[in-house]
């Protein structure tokens, strides 16, 4: 199912979204209640960038 390289990608992914909780509690949980204030058609937007500049990324390598 996951060969090498996507089991290093979900790894620091998975590394890369712990970094802040970990270090910074206070701004991680500030920075979620103002993403819960925000629209759905606000959040489809920065999920479609977020995509968008994941593939981009993944096309370079």
């Amino acid at each position: 199912m996951f060969d090498g390289p996507m089991l290093t990608a979900l790894a620091m992914l998975f590394i890369a979204e712990g970094l802040l909780p970990l270090l910074a509690p206070g701004a991680w949980r500030r920075m979620f209640a103002q993403l819960m204030q925000l629209r759905d058609g606000q959040l489809r937007f920065f999920g479609l960038c977020s995509v968008a500049l994941g593939v981009m990324l993944w096309l370079l390598l």
